[in-house]
């Protein structure tokens, strides 16, 4: 389906209303191939979402705006684990509750994180302790100008916090169509944060961790069919050990979580709420009252509402902790993505 100077209100869940000069809904990896090629002539650019619960438009797009509806959930399963493959448009909240009916469990912490599942790949989607590349097995990814799917297994998708290679070297020009998870029988629960700490590891069940996740994620997180968002607007900053210290010794309580590689992960959310920022409003556009890391469109926020609060925000905490703090949400300009950092910058 196509259609010409349509509205994307309905379809970026932050609710600003822009406008695409084309809106293409793909159903077939054949129509997303005509789309880019019809864009090609055109000499327009394309972007692809998915439900739109990771982006931020600054303007109208000046060109095709593809929604990925590819579907379709695989199930083949082993002696010691369960392979999923996935098609990239289904739901990634309805494949967790899905996988976890059919008795198969391993994606509970990362229940309710909205978007597609051709969209965690590229932002390596995580919450509590666990990310998409501990079970990632591979990613489908199509050339849009060959045709040709290519199978990339983990190491070659560069996953990182927040972070992979489909944000850069196959950023344009390419579409994940699938993808693919292994889920061991081997269940180990991982309780390590909020409410989670609060189960028995011995007892506990792979529903009781779904129910907790979002039972957490409800009472933070505003609904965006109700109040406009994107989810969590910033990521959680990385600090060396030095910096870490140095701000425990003037903050005693400050939550911070030690990595692997040396470098001490801040929460974004607490360091914003330190700078007194819950509620406040820049035009429509306010910082949520019970999730600091929320940005909402509390009241016909216009995009430029939105950059502007992001960017207090940012300045804020600068001024307070010294540490700067980078948009998890991708902002989209006329003619595709920019960096986030310089917009605000």
């Amino acid at each position: 389906m196509s259609t010409e100077n349509t509205s994307l209100k309905k379809h970026n869940t932050f609710a600003l209303p822009v406008k695409a000069a084309h809106l293409v809904i793909a159903e077939k990896i054949e129509m997303m191939i005509k789309a880019w090629q019809k864009a090609q002539k055109r000499r327009e650019p394309l972007l692809v979402i998915g439900e739109g619960s990771n982006v931020l438009f600054l303007e109208d797009f000046a060109g095709t705006v593809m929604i990925n509806s590819l579907k379709g959930i695989e199930v083949r399963e082993e002696d010691d684990a369960w392979h999923l493959h996935v098609s990239s448009g289904e739901n990634w909240h309805y494949l967790v509750s899905q996988t976890l009916e059919q008795g198969i469990p391993g994606l509970e912490n990362l229940a309710l994180i909205p978007g597609l599942v051709g969209s965690a790949p590229i932002q390596n989607i995580g919450a509590y302790g666990f990310e998409l590349k501990q079970v990632c097995e591979y990613v489908d990814l199509l050339d849009l100008n060959t045709g040709e799917i290519d199978r990339m297994n983990p190491e070659r998708c560069e996953f990182g916090y927040r972070e992979s290679v489909f944000k850069h070297e196959f950023k344009v020009g390419y579409i994940i169509v699938g993808v693919g998870l292994r889920l061991s029988k081997q269940w180990d629960p991982l309780l390590n944060y909020g409410d989670l700490t609060k189960l028995d590891p011995r007892t506990v069940t792979p529903q009781q961790v779904f129910d907790a996740v979002c039972a957490m994620r409800r009472s933070k997180l505003p609904d965006p069919r109700i109040t406009g968002n994107a989810g969590s607007f910033f990521k959680n900053p990385q600090v060396s050990e030095e910096e870490a210290n140095m701000l425990l010794a003037e903050y005693p309580t400050m939550p911070h979580y030690p990595q692997l590689d040396g470098q001490v992960k801040l929460a974004a959310g607490w360091l914003i709420e330190q700078c007194a920022l819950k509620g406040y409003q820049i035009g429509g556009a306010a910082v949520h009252r019970q999730q600091a890391l929320v940005l909402v469109n509390a009241d016909s926020a216009s995009s430029q509402d939105v950059v502007a609060l992001a960017r207090h925000v940012r300045n804020k905490v600068a001024e307070k902790f010294n540490v700067w703090l980078e948009p998890e949400v991708r902002f989209i300009g006329a003619t595709g993505e920019l960096d986030a950092v310089e917009v605000l910058s």
